[in-house]
């Protein structure tokens, strides 16, 4: 990137990768992973500490050198990564040994860079940021996101009843097809209402919302008393201060917003949620839309579809 901005900004350019240091591997890519964090680091929401910089934080492929003092894994192993630092729009590049997922033989290099991030956020959204459990009913928006439609359908095998909230009709038949008992529009009507409706009057416990500004309103309207509303992403925009004591008048809310960095630093968690990850896809829990696929020398025009809404739940660059 030659700077923050549009998606001009990406420059398609060679460079010599060179050997790996201490601690470090080479890789070769097969696949590289398409997120809206990479939006926001080329736009300068997430500030860069120099430019031009690298880009991209997943992909998938194999290990074709290692440096000294690597011990996770050896040349020709096939692995994957959703990890600082940047740099993974590229066909080579140097790498963190401690940082890789090794891969199992039946996940693709283009699996593991459609599914990695997406689905170790579902992971710990679930599990940990809160714990799902058997007989509850949550709301996940947006239903139909690289995230939404893996966790509706881990959540719907855990026992759990799903509401999904969608932006369109259109996203509607996704959402029902991964795990939605319910869908409901938002942007039109009130949303809110239908949710309780669906409810019984009584709302949720959990709303998990990766929409931001438009929707942070309706999601806290969505939560019964003592309800945790988990704000994960905020492509339509930045949410607006929040006076606290509304939480308390509105039935003494809790509010987080979890980072994928805190729930994946630490190795032996990283491989554990990846292991649970990897599992659900082999059997069949979690079945992924189709992958859109862009070369990477066209990252700029996969930015500009992602931005504008234009691509489906998986994406991927291939080099």
């Amino acid at each position: 990137m030659t700077g923050p901005g549009g998606p001009e900004v990406l420059r398609y350019e060679s460079h010599e990768v060179g050997a790996p240091g201490p601690r470090e591997v080479r890789l070769k890519h097969g696949a590289i992973g398409l997120n809206y964090i990479d939006i926001q680091h080329r736009t300068g929401r997430y500030a860069l500490p120099h430019y031009p910089s690298p880009i991209g934080l997943e992909a998938a492929g194999v290990v074709e050198a290692i440096g000294a003092e690597v011990t996770e894994v050896k040349v020709g192993d096939r692995v994957a990564y959703s990890s600082a630092p940047l740099g993974a729009y590229a066909d080579r590049r140097l790498m963190p040994a401690d940082r890789l997922i090794p891969l199992p033989p039946d996940i693709s290099d283009e699996t593991a860079a459609a599914i990695v991030t997406k689905g170790l956020t579902a992971h710990y959204l679930l599990f940990t940021t809160y714990k799902v459990r058997p007989g509850e009913t949550i709301l996940v928006l947006p239903a139909a996101g690289g995230v939404g439609v893996l966790m509706c359908q881990w959540a719907r095998h855990l026992g759990v009843r799903v509401i999904g909230g969608v932006g369109s009709e259109g996203k509607a038949a996704i959402a029902r097809t991964h795990g939605c008992d319910h869908v409901v529009i938002y942007g039109r009507g009130d949303f809110a209402g239908e949710v309780r409706g669906l409810t019984g009057g009584a709302g949720v416990p959990v709303v998990y919302d990766a929409v931001g500004k438009d929707t942070i309103e309706d999601s806290l309207r969505c939560l019964a008393p003592r309800g945790l509303l988990v704000s994960f992403g905020t492509p339509s925009g930045a949410i607006p201060p929040l006076d606290l004591f509304r939480l308390n008048t509105m039935g003494s809310l809790y509010v987080t917003s979890p980072a994928f960095v805190t729930h994946t630093t630490d190795r032996r968690e990283l491989l554990s949620r990846s292991a649970d990850l990897f599992t659900a896809v082999a059997s069949g829990i979690l079945k992924l839309p189709p992958i859109r696929t862009y070369s990477l020398a066209d990252a700029a025009r996969a930015h500009a579809d992602l931005q504008g809404r234009r691509t489906t739940a998986s994406n991927i660059l291939v080099p």
